[in-house]
């Protein structure tokens, strides 16, 4: 434990950190999918057309809009969202050139060392796949090589989906806000996670064995889990602390 000359404890000094720049509108590139930032013109429709299969309109329960009636609707929203830098929107295409889902950056604080991975929106086409994960795996490896210290997660503390999906990723749970928000006009108790920079490289390692064509039969199931191959990642050597454990 550090104390300061008072003999109070305080946290551990940062060291060897510069504060990291925004993250930028460019395309992000794996073996199963890209992310390109979002258009109007390139993404509105083969979008709406992907969560057109979603005919329950499951996936917009625990999303701040939608869902949406008609398609002009859809366009005025994709328009706003790939107009900003905070939330930073993209667009996930899956290996057969299609638009199948969106995710952004937000909460940027270069100060702080800190982002937010939100606004996830996965149709049918998406769900389950490698492609998948490998959107979020792109997106947190953007965050750290950048030089961020953390990457939170938060969802409506009710919807267990998200919260499955933040704990495969590889996110600590961190605790529950009581009564954070109000949207679609009622109560929502947000759930925190986050993976921190320290975390990184073992989880790192775990993503990468998941995501090897090893990894894969020749129907393109996975052999191994990805909460298994995280798991077995070997740890990263050990480096001095850039900030407080959380």
């Amino acid at each position: 434990m550090t104390v300061n000359h008072l003999g109070q404890p305080i946290g551990d000094a940062v060291t060897n950190w510069k504060i990291p720049e925004p993250p930028a509108k460019e395309v992000l590139v794996g073996r199963f999918c890209r992310l390109e930032p979002l258009d109007v013109g390139a993404h509105a429709r083969p979008l709406w057309n992907a969560n057109s299969l979603d005919r329950e309109h499951r996936n917009w329960t625990y999303l701040f809009h939608g869902p949406y009636a008609a398609y002009d609707d859809y366009v005025e929203w994709v328009g706003r969202a790939s107009s900003t830098t905070d939330p930073l929107f993209f667009a996930v295409i899956d290996g057969a050139e299609r638009a199948v889902g969106v995710a952004a950056y937000l909460r940027v604080a270069p100060d702080a060392g800190s982002i937010e991975v939100g606004h996830i929106n996965f149709s049918p086409l998406l769900q389950r796949t490698p492609a998948a994960t490998e959107a979020m795996y792109l997106m947190m490896s953007r965050v750290f090589d950048l030089g961020y210290r953390r990457y939170e997660w938060k969802c409506d503390a009710l919807n267990s989906p998200s919260r499955a999906a933040a704990q495969r990723l590889g996110f600590s749970f961190e605790g529950v806000f009581r009564q954070a928000l109000v949207y679609k006009g009622r109560n929502r108790d947000t759930a925190w996670y986050a993976m921190i920079d320290r975390d990184w490289p073992a989880t790192k390692a775990g993503f990468e064995r998941w995501l090897s064509p090893a990894n894969f039969d020749h129907a393109g199931q996975q052999r191994t889990r990805l909460t298994t191959t995280r798991s077995n990642a070997p740890p990263a050597a050990a480096t001095p602390p850039t900030a407080d454990a959380t």
